[in-house]
């Protein structure tokens, strides 16, 4: 019996995400003309190890569980890379679906721009409830404006990113284990100074689905905004610019506001962005004040 090396591998790091991860898988299952693939979940120290309604999936395609102590998800994606086979290396998250034709899609792509190496996969939100609509029109939002005129764009996103092995070295160290967040960022950094933006894949569509309550994703705002503070330090000491500018955000924002103002969910929509943007901000202006970073005058 031969055994086929896979094409894709997709790389899914988790943790307690066991539950999203069944329809992240079921979405790999319905993929239409892909590519051999192999799917590779890096448990990074959940509570339970993985239950056997995602262990089932291996009579659908490859799947290899890789346990490892709570490390982080740089270092979880790292493990994944070194745990996989297949050529081109797929990052995609527990609470992402894949739409039927994104992997066929993106192989598509990839062969006919040989000459990237690095691919960014076209995100969008799951409307079903309006963080979900407020997600798609954050997404929508950034792409379209870093979307560059030769296809390339100046944003990175694990949700939906593939990168060529070939690209990431024997050691299998692509994302750098300092940072617990804002992992994909600091790759972009490390991208910029190499000269190599990913390249746009349209068609190859990722959805995540945001089904917290309104509680859990003020908690998880809070406690990514802190974390990703310490990784935009590591960037800003790299001497590299990766985010927008304040007018470039007040036109992104004034773009988005005009795409959603059609309607009264659109419209709220826009204003739950503007509300998680804001936590983003107050949060990494408290990191900088805690860490020493900016200085506070003294009141007299």
């Amino acid at each position: 019996m031969s055994i086929i090396v896979p094409h894709f591998s997709i790389i899914v790091a988790v943790y307690n995400d066991w539950e999203p991860l069944e329809r992240c898988l079921r979405s790999l299952s319905q993929q239409m003309d892909a590519p051999p693939f192999e799917a590779v979940i890096v448990d990074d120290g959940s509570d339970d190890e993985a239950p056997e309604s995602i262990r089932v999936w291996h009579k659908r395609f490859p799947i290899t569980i890789v346990r490892q102590q709570h490390a982080g998800i740089s270092v979880a994606r790292n493990g994944g890379i070194h745990s996989s086979s297949g050529s081109i290396l797929v990052f995609t998250d527990a609470d992402c679906e894949m739409q039927s034709n994104c992997l066929s899609a993106l192989a598509s792509a990839m062969s006919r721009f040989r000459q990237h190496d690095c691919f960014q996969l076209h995100l969008a939100g799951e409307r079903s409830n309006l963080l979900g609509r407020a997600e798609e029109l954050r997404l929508i939002g950034i792409q379209q404006h870093a979307l560059q005129a030769d296809g390339r764009i100046r944003y990175l996103n694990t949700a939906g990113f593939a990168v060529r092995r070939t690209f990431v070295g024997p050691d299998a160290r692509l994302f750098d284990p300092l940072a617990l967040r804002a992992e994909d960022t600091l790759l972009l950094a490390d991208l910029i100074r190499r000269g190599e933006l990913p390249f746009f894949v349209r068609d190859a569509t990722v959805r995540h689905r945001i089904e917290l309550s309104w509680y859990q994703c003020l908690i998880k705002d809070v406690r990514s905004a802190w974390r990703e503070s310490r990784t935009y330090e590591i960037i800003a000491a790299k001497g590299v610019s990766v985010r927008m500018s304040d007018i470039a955000r007040v036109k992104m924002m004034r773009s988005m506001w005009n795409s959603a103002k059609q309607d009264s969910i659109g419209r709220m929509a826009w204003f739950v962005v503007i509300a998680r943007r804001t936590v983003h901000r107050v949060i990494r202006s408290l990191y900088k004040i805690q860490s020493g970073s900016i200085d506070i005058p003294e009141v007299q």
